[in-house]
């Protein structure tokens, strides 16, 4: 097969956000498009010559057309091997996994993570670093600066790969490797978990539901918890990867994932259930009527990770991104690690992760994981709870009220207000930062609250020293309850305006009150102080967790 070099046109706002490029389906689809995009990339980490990469995704609408581009275009480039999963799906944490464990170069990562799919929908690719690792900031400024001047592409004029059959073929001179995506993450939880423990708990009763969303941890969810501990078949719900999500939303959170919540919250509903996005990376953690939130879920996972075998000997710290809440940071301190504070985005967790200063991270839009991969890890955190359930021997709602008593509560909730106009949302902010130096010192809301502090977070990366600013707004006040505000990188349409909410209740306070409810004055605050709702055209946020 000779390789065809092709001509291109730059696309415009092909820049990479905090996880990868994301954009409509049809975006993707445009004739160039994905060439472009995939060219730029391997201009940026210095050419594919002799390099080996994990290819896979979630397989949403597109996925297998655009692997076969990526295959074709890496094998014209002279790469030595590809390793796929089987019908071109991985989930994230797997793929990370394989890039550590096969000592690949990269991988490329087809996925929107909780974004809906479909033709009229959500796309995305990402490059993952050697470490399995989304690439840090350098790496994607590189790709970006490529993606203004790229002109041409090389690929193959060859036929679709068969990516279903399990084994090697050659795509020129490039070997492509189709595994079992589970195989491998599978031994991995293994080695971490103590399964006989779990399977122990659930042949003695204990009940559970897992919503896989109609999305990719569907076989990894089917082989772990039905497969290998012995949970009862159907305790996989939507365990079946669609190309649209089952025309559902991927994303596991209260709204999205109602009738999970609705099941556990009934008076005979399972003892634990959760449920996983699009891509496998994130977590939804619930007990017999008990929502727990994704800040409260890292601060549990945090105290009790020694029960699990893979972690028995402590924790060398724990590391959260600044908008999540400061939960995990209570328990840092009980036990004398450290903590960190990183802006929102996992490749920050990175260099923390493989410098050793960090074992356990987290984020509050339901991210959960280890050192044992660079992503965050949706199946990971449900079996870890699992192992804490089976060495405790008490419910979830039981393990939360004992946490809150030992370290008090963070009453935390986002709130998205999502697709507003993008004009609109990035003068609200601007107005803000123009007046984050005037703010210390005054009093908004009813009754009024004091605002002790308000910045926009910078961070200094204590491994490489690297700085990154402009990392969300920050408002103190004075009773030590919280704020933050932040443009999301990770929707396709218009902006979306989160606003994180957080009040502490020590120990001996009211630790069982609606948060909603808790948050209220705090809410009221922020909407004044903004004009939040008069510049977005919002009553209220469209999503709450």
């Amino acid at each position: 097969m000779t390789p065809i070099t092709r001509p291109l046109t730059p696309f415009e706002g092909q820049k990479p956000g905090t996880s990868g490029l994301r954009k409509k389906t049809r975006v993707f689809m445009q004739e160039g498009y994905l060439e472009a995009f995939v060219q730029s990339t391997f201009n940026a980490i210095g050419g594919v010559a002799g390099k080996t990469f994990v290819v896979g995704g979630d397989g949403r609408f597109f996925n297998a057309e655009a692997i076969q581009t990526i295959l074709r275009m890496a094998a014209a480039q002279g790469a030595a091997r590809c390793i796929v999963g089987q019908n071109g799906l991985l989930s994230t944490p797997a793929a990370s996994n394989l890039i550590r464990q096969r000592k690949a170069d990269g991988g490329l990562i087809l996925s929107a993570s909780h974004n809906p799919g479909g033709i009229d929908a959500d796309f995305g690719l990402k490059y993952n670093i050697s470490n399995g690792g989304p690439a840090p900031e350098s790496v994607t400024a590189a790709m970006f600066e490529q993606t203004q001047s790229v002109s041409e592409y090389t690929t193959l004029d060859s036929a679709d790969l068969d990516l279903s059959a399990l084994g090697e073929v050659a795509l020129g001179s490039m070997t492509v490797e189709i595994v079992d995506p589970v195989t491998d993450y599978a031994a991995l939880m293994q080695e971490l978990f103590d399964f006989k423990a779990i399977s122990d708990l659930i042949a003695g009763g204990f009940t559970l539901r897992f919503d896989a969303m109609h999305a990719v941890t569907g076989p990894y969810a089917k082989a772990i918890l039905e497969g290998m501990l012995g949970a009862p078949e159907g305790t996989v719900m939507n365990g079946t990867p669609s190309v649209d999500f089952g025309k559902g939303h991927p994303d596991p959170n209260p709204i999205w994932a109602k009738p999970l919540v609705d099941l556990v919250m009934s008076e005979d509903g399972p003892d634990f259930a959760a449920a996983s996005d699009g891509d496998g990376d994130r977590n939804m953690i619930l007990g017999k009527g008990v929502y727990v939130t994704p800040s409260d879920s890292l601060a549990v996972l945090a105290a009790n990770a020694h029960l699990a075998p893979g972690y028995k000997r402590g924790l060398a710290g724990v590391a959260r991104s600044m908008p999540t809440s400061r939960a995990a940071d209570r328990v840092a301190e009980k036990l004398g690690i450290a903590s960190f504070e990183t802006p929102t985005g996992w490749k920050f967790f990175g260099n923390l992760l493989d410098a050793g200063k960090a074992t356990l991270c987290g984020e509050e839009s339901a991210g959960t994981g280890s050192d044992h991969v660079r992503e965050k890890d949706g199946l990971w955190a449900v079996i870890l709870w699992l192992n804490i359930l089976a060495e405790r021997k008490v419910s979830v709602k039981d393990i939360l009220k004992d946490h809150w008593r030992t370290y008090g509560r963070d009453y935390y909730s986002r709130h998205d207000y999502e697709a507003v106009d993008a004009a609109a949302a990035e003068a609200m902010m601007a107005d803000m930062n123009a007046r984050l130096g005037d703010l210390p010192g005054t009093q908004v809301g009813n009754p009024p609250k004091t605002i002790a502090a308000a910045d926009q977070f910078s961070y200094t990366d204590p491994v490489d020293g690297s700085v990154s600013n402009n990392q969300g707004l920050r408002l103190l006040f004075a009773d030590d309850s919280r704020a933050v505000m932040r443009l999301s990188g990770t929707g396709t349409e218009g902006a979306t305006v989160r606003v994180y909410l957080e009040r502490y209740e020590p120990a001996d306070g009211d630790l069982e009150g609606e948060t909603q409810a808790a948050l209220v004055d705090l809410a009221k605050a922020v909407n004044a102080l903004t004009g939040l709702s008069e510049r977005t055209g919002r009553a209220s946020p469209d999503v709450m967790t």
